[in-house]
């Protein structure tokens, strides 16, 4: 009663206001007030409770939209004069745009076809909910990342796909080497190649980008980080030699693939040497210029219908005799060998399971005239041999030095057992002929195998070993390097003490690291002096200061220093850490 009394002076100056525009539409309204045999005061209850009604109906979802269109249409038909009752209602000058949208959907409130939303809704556009990614369930939530792409800031993980467009394309995708070199997720590769691309630096990565690079040590990503230069510096010169070859007319296809194939210096060196100007061209080089390329090809491909007599010229050089041609054929076909990809896979893994030493010796020129003491440094090096995988970081130095000062000889001995299988492999399986062989052409194919093993082959794999050792020599010395400046660094200040030290902070407070006298970290903990728990932590402070019998505190400059520096006077100045005599 006194609840309808209220609506009753609610609604009232409403009606009135809502008349004076409707009074030409007198005579429309009344058969609608005929057909509802209910006082007023009922009449704006049931007003106000159908609408509550509908909107509650709006909410659960229909299970079907056949169920849905039949729950509907009843509605729509009970509703609709209520609802242009609504619509017309705020027909009130200033809100004429309301109206103009409200006209349009003379739908009624209650069908689910329409969400509830203060934008105007166009069409069937309805708003969308964000994607699920966004939302992190069963982890701490992705920081909100500032990017050029998204400066207001966004969750992010993956700061884009694993495909990355580099200056210079190779055949090779370089999140993948990268991967394959430093055995680090293809996802960190290339959040991480992004991210140097953005110019950050690792120490801001190592700790503000954690969750992009899976937590990595910033030692990982010194180690990536130069491994993706010197991707990038193979790929840089590849495309210049490619230039410079394609001036010069030299440039095939088959060394157009070869050359985009390389991922070091050494493979790069290996497949270009023989185009470099100045030289002479290798050997392959020069039977090619005098026409034998088909030749060796067809032993390879056709020997049946090869004829190396018809390829004589007695007048030219290199294709004098029979054997000049031979020569000439063996040539060619040792430079395909040597630059095959499968074939010189094939010998790598070969080496990998082999015995392959390094050797070095006294040399012949520096034992007759040379300097005594710079001999004598290297003696233990004099008659020197080791596995290449059991040999030591500085001894690998040691004997580079020794060899640029023209001391030592140096050599990479690679047992016969390779080169035999090698060759039976090529000769049997990866350039076994299509055709049978005629002996003669057998005796080519072996001596073609034999010439690329032992004049091209061996020497790239040397030089492989060599720059590999040497390149993880230096990298070790480096950190070796670190890891004795650490324990310099750690050394104590104070002699024959225990030390306490303490690294001010307000926010997330001081830092302590208790050091014995020979610089090993006993206790490390955190505590919070400038928070207004400075007597509880003091407490904590005397503890640990009796535990470990320490008497001498250090307190570290910057922020917060004045005010530690403050706290413990205080507390010393009352002698709060009796019995101790403590210092600061």
């Amino acid at each position: 009663s006194s609840e309808s009394e209220e609506e009753e002076e609610e609604w009232e100056p409403k009606s009135k206001i809502a008349k004076k525009p409707r009074l030409p539409k007198k005579n429309e309204a009344k058969p609608k007030k005929a057909a509802v045999p209910r006082s007023g005061v009922a009449k704006k209850m049931v007003r106000k409770v159908a609408i509550k009604e509908e909107m509650d109906t709006s909410l659960p979802v229909a299970p079907a939209e056949d169920n849905k269109m039949q729950l509907l249409n009843p509605k729509e038909e009970d509703t609709s004069p209520k609802a242009k009752s609504l619509n017309q209602k705020p027909e009130v000058p200033k809100k004429v745009e309301i109206n103009s949208f409200q006209g349009k959907n003379k739908k009624s409130l209650g069908s689910d076809e329409q969400p509830s939303t203060s934008v105007p809704i166009m069409g069937n556009q309805v708003k969308h909910e964000k994607c699920e990614e966004a939302f992190a369930f069963d982890e701490p939530p992705s920081k909100k990342i500032k990017l050029n792409a998204c400066p207001e800031g966004k969750p992010v993980k993956n700061l884009g796909g694993n495909k990355i467009k580099e200056e210079f394309e190779m055949n090779w995708d370089i999140v993948q080497a990268l991967s394959e070199i430093t055995n680090v997720e293809p996802w960190v590769c290339a959040n991480l190649i992004r991210l140097f691309q953005e110019e950050n630096t690792i120490p801001f990565i190592a700790r503000y980008r954690k969750e992009l690079i899976n937590n990595l040590e910033a030692d990982a990503l010194r180690e990536v980080q130069q491994t993706l230069e010197e991707l990038r510096t193979v790929a840089k010169k590849t495309h210049t030699m490619i230039q410079k070859l394609k001036k010069e007319g030299k440039l095939s296809n088959c060394l157009l693939k070869a050359l985009l194939n390389c991922r070091t210096l050494e493979e790069l060196d290996h497949v270009s040497a023989p185009y470099k100007t100045g030289s002479k061209g290798t050997k392959a080089q020069r039977a090619k210029q005098l026409g034998l390329e088909p030749a060796a090809l067809s032993l390879l491909q056709n020997p049946v219908e090869l004829n190396l007599f018809s390829y004589i010229r007695p007048n030219t050089k290199g294709l004098a005799n029979i054997q000049e041609v031979e020569a000439g054929v063996q040539h060619i076909l040792a430079d395909i060998f040597a630059k095959d990809k499968d074939t010189l896979d094939f010998i790598r893994k070969l080496c990998q399971q082999k015995y392959i030493s390094i050797q070095s010796t006294l040399a012949k020129v520096s034992s007759k005239s040379g300097n005594e003491k710079d001999i004598d440094k290297f003696q233990l090096y004099h008659e020197f041999s080791c596995h290449i995988k059991n040999i030591q970081h500085h001894q690998i130095l040691a004997i580079n030095r020794g060899e640029n000062l023209k001391i030592l000889t140096v050599k990479v001995n690679i047992p016969d057992g390779v080169k035999n299988e090698f060759c039976w492999w090529c000769v049997n399986e990866r350039w076994r002929p299509k055709q049978f062989l005629k002996p003669e052409f057998m005796r080519i194919l072996r001596n073609s195998v034999e010439d690329a093993y032992k004049r091209l082959i061996h020497p790239l794999l040397c030089r492989e070993f060599r720059s590999k050792l040497t390149s993880d020599a230096e990298k070790e010395s480096v950190m070796m390097f670190g890891r004795n400046l650490r324990q310099l660094l750690l050394t104590s200040p104070v002699r024959g003490r225990t030390l306490m030290g303490v690294d001010p902070g307000y926010k997330h407070g001081c830092k302590l690291a208790i050091i014995s006298p020979t610089s090993q970290i006993l206790h490390t903990d955190v505590v919070y002096l400038h928070s207004g728990q400075g007597f509880r932590e003091a407490e904590k402070i005397k503890r640990l200061l009796l535990q470990y019998n320490c008497s001498t505190v250090v307190i570290g400059n910057g922020t917060a220093c004045r005010e530690t520096e403050a706290y413990f006077a205080d507390l010393i100045m009352k002698k709060y850490f009796a019995p101790l005599d403590v210092v600061y």
